[in-house]
């Protein structure tokens, strides 16, 4: 194994079973929604704010089996990494877009930060690292490291809010539906 690489082992079996772990709780909390009577309304941004979420952990998954391989150079896991970084600015693009044309949530600038900067700042780190890796090895893979941080940590961030919006949201509907049957009776 290329011994650069093989110093970073422990930090990817750590980062990656947390962003495995992560993808799986995020598949719970989908079962959960699609049993509430606010399933449809969270379909339709799902695409927007849901999935990112999974495709960010899930990418973090995959760069730490990527990095924990046993490469015998650093050009194989870069060019990967490279493509995967390219592939996810071009993903962040399609969520942005999809965040402006939903229409169930209104995005707020922490959303865009956590959904659109903060991810495309990640992914363009790994694409960059990439290409700075036979000339600054270390340097790079502490790149690629934070980046998976920052994917990692969004994701928490965007986990978190869908769930705290879903709960606020279901306890918010059984009010607006009270009040409505105590106007209808008025």
């Amino acid at each position: 194994m290329l011994p650069a690489l093989e110093a970073w082992t422990n930090f990817y079996v750590i980062v990656g079973s947390s962003a495995g772990a992560l993808t799986g709780l995020q598949f719970v909390v989908a079962a959960l929604v699609a049993d509430t009577h606010n399933s449809r309304a969270f379909a339709t941004t799902s695409s927007a704010f849901a999935t990112p979420t999974v495709v960010h952990f899930s990418f973090v998954l995959v760069l730490s089996a990527i990095l924990a391989a046993p490469w015998r150079s650093i050009g194989g896991p870069m060019f990967v990494i490279g493509c995967a970084g390219v592939g996810g600015l071009i993903y962040t693009t399609i969520v942005a877009l999809r965040a402006t044309r939903q229409k169930e949530y209104r995005p707020v600038v922490e959303d865009w930060l956590f959904h659109v900067l903060l991810p495309a700042f990640a992914y363009a780190t790994m694409a960059t690292a990439a290409l700075t890796s036979r000339a600054h090895t270390q340097g790079t893979l502490f790149s690629v490291a934070g980046a998976a941080i920052v994917l990692l940590i969004t994701g928490i961030h965007n986990a978190w809010d869908t769930v705290t919006y879903i709960v606020t949201r279901q306890v918010e509907e059984p009010e607006r539906q009270s009040r409505r049957e105590r106007e209808r009776h008025r």
